[in-house]
């Protein structure tokens, strides 16, 4: 299994925009097929390097590229690159 986890900065002019990118990251849960299992936060201390989090699960690195480059991800991922500032990931084994 993996476990795929990207943390984002957003403009700060762009809270609604980062809503929508959020809710259109969660109608992908059962969805996509290979997307096991998805949590969604966002940050809720004043001061952390980010202001939100994905954490999925993943049946192996080739369903996790398979999710990266289905249109409907795709597509939500256009919205994000628009709207952040930073972005940090990792993938790991469980």
């Amino acid at each position: 299994m993996i476990r795929h986890v990207v943390m984002w900065k957003f403009k700060p002019e762009e809270q609604a925009a980062m809503e929508t990118f959020l809710q259109g990251l969660r109608q992908l849960d059962g969805v996509i097929p290979e997307l096991l299992h998805m949590e969604i936060g966002v940050n809720c201390k004043p001061g952390n390097d980010f202001d939100a989090c994905l954490i999925a699960d993943f049946a192996d690195l080739d369903a996790l590229e398979r999710y990266k480059n289905d249109p409907r991800h795709v597509a939500v991922s256009r919205l994000c690159k628009s709207i952040r500032t930073a972005r940090g990931a990792v993938d790991f084994q469980f």
